[in-house]
């Protein structure tokens, strides 16, 4: 049975940082490609973040620069470093699998808010 399990997601000014995890299980996690996603009050799921199973990654134009999307195949988690956060990055992080995978996590919650 495929899972994914966010963490670390919290309440933090503008301008500080945080880092959201996902574990996965499931499935063979170094095989496939791995994302963040983000929702917020109102608005659709966006895509933030992507990285390949050798490690290439991807950003939205609104977190380049800012986040980072690493993996640790050893221990089948995907990680989100996000610094110089901004009210508008509050949302609830998702982590995904491949297309192939429909299932999601419940996601965590990060609050940009001074």
């Amino acid at each position: 049975q495929v899972q994914f399990v966010e963490s670390g997601g919290g309440l933090v000014q503008p301008g500080g940082s945080l880092r959201v995890s996902c574990a996965a299980s499931g499935f063979t996690f170094s095989s496939y490609a791995m994302s963040w996603y983000r929702q917020a009050p109102g608005k659709q799921r966006e895509l933030v973040a992507t990285i390949s199973r050798v490690g290439i990654t991807n950003y939205a134009d609104s977190v380049k620069g800012r986040f980072t999307i690493s993996r640790d195949n050893t221990k089948n988690t995907v990680y989100l470093e996000m610094n110089s956060l901004k009210p508008e990055d509050t949302a609830v992080y998702y982590c995904k699998g491949p297309s192939s995978i429909s299932a999601w996590g419940l996601g965590t919650q990060v609050t940009v808010s001074s």
